[in-house]
């Protein structure tokens, strides 16, 4: 449970009292715990912070059984498989080593094919000039040096992703000033300060990563550059050409499910003509007749792919994005580390992916313990430091003034209001987790009766119950995909009720 960030204490709480993401972390815990031969896991770092990926690594390392993995993080998969089994076109094919060797060795069969092969050859320049450039740029720091390997290592994977249905790139912003947003002596959180003295200058070109545990105030000093939402005093200043883009997961909630993609898209080009919407809506894999449909039934990472879209259409010159990568494939998150190596703005990154940081990024900023700070060691570094960390403590924890019974009890008061408060404002969210809840328990009983039916040996004797069987295999299928819509849901109502949580308590 410590591993997988759990605190001091929570092992006597509720289970009820978690939040949907927390639940995630407690299942995963039951299904390492539990005595196997073989470990399915499916999406594991979903829900879990870059230290607990780290810890997650370490210890399936040591698993001795068998172990089958979907994931989309890629130095995860590099970490732990000796084997891929690649899934396209209703066949699978298993390569040999791991996931940077498959590509490697799906590359090769791509380029056998001379259509493709002359894509890749484009695809391979494209990418290189980019690395030339950077490479004279500013090789002698330690981070450019690092991003200068993961440049060129990019050229190579760029092939095995040729057929990816994914292709776009930023817009050219109309102006790009010096200086974009600076934060000066600022205190930063929900009520009470999550940060103190963050000062923190966003010039042209920055392209900075944010390291630290959930909860440490990476998405607070975001929101604070984003729209100083969380700014509780210093100053925000933004210069006036600078034009913001922001992605965070709840700008997935905010999306009309009524509308179609092309709905969402229109009013930021008006002018536009059908085919031209169509065709960028295409490199974000909305194709045909899915630019007409409405948002309800899309799936998170369909969400997150259109919530890309429109950001990248308001020609930002200032990227803000916590955890972007979320509910993206491994194809799309490619399509992203390419499109952002060729931003031409300054970038801001919140990400468990190791790949998209190291490829990304040219400075990387740890938040901790209430302070920002420049983490001036390389990111496969990050474990150590975490390490030392937790071995030695910091000895300067917050000190507590002397308190009169009065004033205790006036501070204990308070904090009740808070905490009601809190409570209310959170009822809505978690009566909806529970409605899902509800309503997924109702319909996997639905789905037990009807297989339960369609295993009655009876049924397939006699001739003339045919019609009576199709029935039950449509109500089946029904009550599938209503299920797997359901369970959709949950996540999203329950990520939705863990950030309101995060939120509320800073």
């Amino acid at each position: 449970l410590s591993g997988l960030g759990f605190r001091e204490g929570d092992n006597q709480r509720a289970v009820e009292a978690f939040s949907g993401g927390w639940r995630m972390r407690l299942n995963l815990a039951q299904a390492l715990m539990c005595r196997s031969d073989v470990l399915l896991l499916d999406e594991p770092t979903n829900h879990l912070d870059l230290p607990a990926i780290l810890w997650l690594e370490s210890w399936l390392l040591r698993y001795p059984g068998i172990l089958l993995l979907v994931s989309h993080d890629r130095d995860f998969l590099d970490a732990l498989c000796t084997r891929v089994a690649h899934i396209e076109h209703q066949r699978i094919r298993v390569y040999s080593g791991n996931y940077s060797q498959f590509e490697s060795q799906r590359a090769e069969q791509l380029a056998q094919q001379e259509a493709m092969h002359r894509r890749q050859q484009k695809e391979i320049r494209h990418i290189q000039s980019y690395v030339d450039r950077f490479r004279y740029k500013a090789s002698k720091a330690r981070q450019a040096q690092s991003r200068l390997k993961m440049l060129e290592r990019m050229a190579l994977i760029a092939p095995a992703h040729v057929d990816s249905p994914f292709d776009f790139e930023f817009m050219e912003p109309p102006r790009q000033p010096l200086h974009l947003a600076q934060l000066e002596a600022v205190a930063a959180g929900y009520g009470e300060p999550v940060l103190q003295g963050v000062d923190l200058l966003i010039s042209a070109g920055d392209r900075i990563g944010l390291l630290g545990v959930n909860g440490a105030g990476k998405s607070t000093l975001v929101k604070a550059l984003a729209d100083g939402s969380t700014v509780l005093s210093g100053s925000r200043t933004v210069s006036r050409d600078t034009r913001i883009g922001y992605f965070a997961q709840h700008q997935l909630d905010q999306l009309d499910p009524r509308q179609s993609p092309i709905d969402h898209l229109r009013p930021l080009a008006p002018t536009a003509r059908e085919s031209e919407l169509r065709r960028y809506l295409g490199g974000f894999g909305f194709g045909g007749e899915r630019i007409f449909e409405p948002l309800a039934p899309f799936s998170g990472g369909e969400k997150a792919r259109l919530v890309l879209a429109l950001m990248i259409r308001q020609q930002p010159n200032l990227l803000l994005l916590d955890e972007p990568t979320n509910h993206l494939d491994l194809d799309m998150r490619q399509a992203l580390s390419q499109a952002l190596v060729e931003f031409g703005g300054a970038i801001v990154l919140i990400s468990h992916d190791r790949h998209l940081l190291r490829s990304v990024c040219d400075e990387l900023l740890v938040v901790h313990d209430g302070v920002v700070e420049v983490f001036d060691r390389e990111l496969d570094q990050y474990p150590a430091w975490l390490a030392e960390r937790q071995e030695a403590p910091s000895a300067a924890g917050p000190r507590l003034n002397d308190e009169t019974p009065a004033t205790a009890a006036a501070n204990k008061k308070r904090q009740r209001q808070v905490e009601a408060q809190r409570r209310l404002a959170l009822k809505p969210l978690a009566d909806r987790v529970r409605e899902i809840e509800r309503r997924l328990a109702a319909g996997r009983a639905e789905l037990e009766r009807l297989q339960a039916r369609l295993a009655e040996p009876a049924l397939y004797t006699d001739t003339g119950r045919k019609d009576e069987i199709t029935g039950l295999l449509r109500e089946q299928a029904a009550c599938k995909a209503s299920l797997a819509t359901l369970e959709s849901e949950w996540l999203e109502a329950s990520d939705a009720l863990e950030r309101a949580v995060a939120g509320a308590s800073g």
